[in-house]
């Protein structure tokens, strides 16, 4: 069974155009949602020939570490410690509460 984190990647997004393809949004994310996607031509300012994608939303667990380490500012999502607690509890065989007490998308 696939496992669905809160949100499921819906507030993750990112700027291609601000991306410079330095690759560090795929090393610190611990569920693979980011990928490399070859540009064509000089489509982003930094002209690397590569920009990063989103390539697997489901799997963000909007845990905000790449949005903290892109050095270009180019991802944002919406991360906080109540759906990280509510992940580790369902882990620990614990409460799926998150304490995050928005009442419409609670964990």
């Amino acid at each position: 069974m696939k496992e669905h984190y809160p949100l499921n990647g819906e507030s993750l997004e990112l700027d291609a155009n601000r991306c410079t393809g330095c690759g560090t949004c795929i090393d610190v994310c611990p569920h693979s949602v980011f990928a490399f996607a070859e540009t064509r031509g000089a489509t982003t300012s930094h002209n690397t020939g590569r920009t990063a994608c989103i390539a697997s939303a489901d799997r963000c667990m909007a845990c905000g570490a790449c949005a903290l380490n892109c050095p270009a500012k180019a991802i944002q999502v919406a991360s906080g410690v109540g759906c990280a607690a509510a992940v580790i509890n369902r882990l620990l065989g614990k409460s799926r509460d998150c304490s995050c007490g928005d009442g419409i998308r609670c964990c």
